[in-house]
């Protein structure tokens, strides 16, 4: 028993003789990457995000194919026992939301798996940007997991997809707007780099013309008659619009020059012409056309760059993470990462919804004719309500600043009163 005892001891004498030779302030910079591994990770990551991307679009073109001809690899019978008597067009509907569906829950993996990741020698940041074989797995089995669950599961999830859609417009309207803040600040006129303002009045100056022109072209279009009073009130209330932030940004007050709303009146326009451009087809108003099965190369080319802007918009959204820090004071790093995982997946995750909304024109009941995307009632009145939203909230950021003065002044104004 002793010479066990003593043994024993012998051995935790030596566990802690070694444990001493260890400088524990020294053992977290074993873990930092030195500064050829940590560029090659960042060079990693920075590619992985366009791999993503490629996947998204892919998975576009899956959700598209199977809306439009997946009623050919499927017998009759199938769609027609899923969704009753009007199974073809419950079969196209539900087939993009099942691919939607299958590529939200591959993001939310990613999402919930690399949402901490901070330093580029973390695991996650391997796993980000790296086994892109497991992932395409991965993949595969979530999108085709999704063609066995029940109807209403999928009919549950279209109605969540709606707000996960709405949520996305929210967060690709506030990137919009901090970098039309940026694109502003950047040409203003600046003594220490000997900017002059002459650029930013010539950029304000094409983009309010633009805007004009925009407007005029609209009515040419789209206003054929004048009983045609929607797209009427559509178009003047943009042009509304329009003169309210000119006014407000020139305001003594505010004095935020004409730049920034001329680039934000060139959205506004964007917006009203593609929300008219979504009215369904069949009205003397509307100016979609009745195809009759046909298609001519200008409806395809301008479906590829529908799909084209979807995937631009969520990639653009999803590597934006910084318009959407609290703290602005942040250093970075050399061994950070480059942009926030977990926000970049979200986005695209959100964008799976939002790219199902657009193939089923937010109409879980109905669905869409051939080589259409985002076209109906409901599409038109979103977009017009973004619109809408986006002015408010340029409004807002605009005049923010004054009223915050205005409460901070008030308090100082009652105190000097009570002092007299």
């Amino acid at each position: 028993m002793s010479g066990s005892t003593l043994g024993v001891e012998d051995k935790g004498l030596n566990a802690n003789a070694r444990h001493s030779d260890v400088n524990w302030e020294q053992l977290p910079g074993l873990l930092v990457c030195n500064e050829s591994e940590c560029s090659a990770e960042r060079k990693k990551s920075l590619r992985a995000r366009y791999c993503y991307g490629v996947i998204f679009l892919l998975i576009n073109l899956t959700a598209w194919f199977i809306r439009d001809y997946g009623q050919r690899l499927f017998p009759h019978s199938h769609y027609l026992k899923a969704c009753g008597i009007e199974g073809l067009d419950c079969f196209r509907t539900m087939g993009v939301l099942r691919v939607s569906f299958g590529c939200f829950i591959f993001f939310l993996l990613m999402l919930l798996t690399t949402i901490k990741t901070s330093k580029l020698y973390e695991v996650q940041n391997a796993w980000h940007s790296g086994w892109w074989i497991m992932k395409f797995i991965i993949l595969v089995a979530s999108t085709t997991s999704t063609f066995f669950l029940p109807p209403d599961v999928i009919h549950v999830y279209g109605e969540f997809a709606r707000i996960g859609a709405g949520i996305f417009l929210i967060l690709q309207l506030i990137s919009v707007i901090q970098f039309i803040s940026w694109w502003n600040n950047y040409w203003m006129p600046d003594e220490k780099r000997k900017q002059s303002c002459s650029i930013g009045i010539f950029l304000s100056t094409v983009s309010y013309i633009a805007s004009i022109c925009g407007i005029g072209l609209m009515y040419k279009l789209y206003v054929p008659r004048f009983s045609c009073s929607l797209n009427i009130f559509f178009i003047t209330w943009t042009g509304i619009l329009l003169v309210v932030m000119m006014v407000i940004s020139l305001h003594s007050k505010v004095n935020r020059g004409l730049l920034s709303s001329g680039i934000m009146a060139l959205y506004v326009v964007f917006l009203c012409w593609s929300a008219i451009r979504s009215e369904p087809g069949g009205q003397m108003c509307s100016p979609q056309k009745q195809m009759n099965g046909r298609h001519d190369w200008i409806t395809v080319l301008s479906f590829l760059i529908a799909i084209c802007a979807i995937v631009m918009a969520t990639f653009s959204t999803g590597i934006d993470s910084e318009s959407f820090q609290f703290r602005r004071d942040e250093v970075q790093q050399e061994d950070d990462i480059p942009y926030k995982y977990g926000f970049f997946h979200l986005v695209f995750s959100l964008g799976a919804m939002y790219f199902a909304m657009l193939f089923i024109s937010w109409d879980l009941n109905h669905s869409m004719k051939r080589w259409s995307i985002d076209v109906g009632w409901a599409s038109t009145w979103v977009k017009i309500v973004n619109e809408w939203f986006a002015a408010t909230v340029y409004l807002w950021k605009l005049i923010s600043p004054v009223v915050r003065q205005a409460r901070v002044r008030d308090p100082e104004a009652v105190v000097q009163q009570t002092n007299n």
